[in-house]
């Protein structure tokens, strides 16, 4: 039987072997899970039950009370009834908290279904009640960022496709935790790609519209090693095509970028082990950019870009300047690549 506390993977495993909770409460920051598995209970009964025994009511638009009384009616030909009821962030916490009184003491025959989509509920008296009642409580997190590449790999792996480093990185840095936007994106390339197929960077330039040339990740990277060139190539592109990059995106990589490479040099332990635990690496060949970065920027420097950054943060959304973001920008990579570390000591 399913747990008072369950995860994404146990709620469905236990739905696929037909082992039902009276009721689930499916609440949390990220929606996909939630969809997920409302898509798993809608499954639940046949077509030719759903018609007298699947309910989808929507939160705002019913009261306490007469969700109640819809779970407590008998299954009509069938072994039970499933009731969906949606857009439960919606209404106050009060509100939703006089469901405890059906929670608390659930009918066997029906599965309800309560949708907190997108925030965490604060109904702690339903929660109660479920937990008492033995139902599942589901809290569905948003991805962390250092979580973000072992999910888009396995996901990959699932779809029966393979992919090199570079493009789970250009994925990962482009959708980030986006779960929703990143299983579409990588259906759509198993649907073009076949069974088998590598996920490559021509791949996903082509398909995905992610250029393998002009990115975030490659910005980071020609920022590490100060190639200057490739640096202003980059941003030129972005400033000609700025729905490829919102610079507020972009400004956000590079400021963790700098300030990694901060972390590292006073890292007790500069190891490649030790700095991969830290930042949470799944592949040494992520570290690349941190050596390179090292060898290139000294503490005193780094400082001063971080600072750099935030000044240009500042003006950017318009404290202190009216020029163009995409002019702030070029002149904050110059700054980038001279800095002289001009701080004091």
């Amino acid at each position: 039987m399913a747990q008072a506390s369950a995860t994404f993977d146990s709620i469905r495993s236990d739905l696929s072997r037909r082992q039902y909770a009276p009721v689930y409460l499916l609440h949390g920051e990220e929606g996909y899970y939630i969809d997920a598995l409302v898509d798993e209970f809608d499954k639940i009964l046949g077509d030719d039950e759903k018609a007298f025994n699947q309910y989808t009511l929507y939160a705002p638009d019913v009261e306490p009370a007469a969700v109640g009384e819809l779970c407590h009616r008998m299954p009509m030909m069938a072994d039970r009834q499933v009731v969906i009821l949606k857009e439960a962030q919606a209404v106050p916490t009060a509100k939703l908290n006089k469901l405890a009184a059906y929670a608390g003491s659930p009918t066997p025959t029906t599965i309800l279904v309560i949708c907190c989509r997108g925030a965490e509920t604060k109904a702690k008296d339903l929660v109660k009640a479920i937990n008492s009642a033995k139902g599942v409580v589901f809290e569905s997190k948003k991805l962390k960022d250092y979580q973000v590449p072992a999910a888009i790999a396995g996901y990959i792996k699932n779809k029966g496709l393979t992919a090199e480093q570079k493009s789970l990185e250009m994925l990962c840095e482009f959708i980030g935790n986006d779960l929703s936007r990143l299983h579409n994106e990588i259906d759509k390339l198993a649907g073009i790609l076949g069974p088998g197929a590598a996920v490559t960077p021509e791949a996903i330039e082509r398909n995905i519209g992610i250029s393998k040339e002009y990115n975030t990740f490659e910005l980071v990277d020609a920022l590490a090693v100060k190639d200057a060139a490739k640096v202003f190539r980059i941003i030129a592109y972005f400033r000609s095509n700025p729905k490829s990059a919102p610079l507020v995106m972009v400004t956000t990589n590079v400021f963790n970028f700098f300030a990694d490479l901060l972390v590292a040099y006073y890292s007790p332990d500069r190891g490649d082990s030790a700095l991969m635990a830290l930042f949470k690496l799944r592949h040494p060949i992520q570290l690349r950019r941190y050596r390179e970065g090292m060898a290139r920027y000294n503490p005193f420097q780094l400082i001063e870009i971080i600072s750099a950054i935030r000044d240009f943060d500042a003006k950017s959304k318009g404290v202190g300047s009216r020029q163009n973001e995409h002019r702030l920008f070029h002149d904050l990579m110059y700054h980038i690549l001279t800095a002289p570390g001009n701080i004091r000591r």
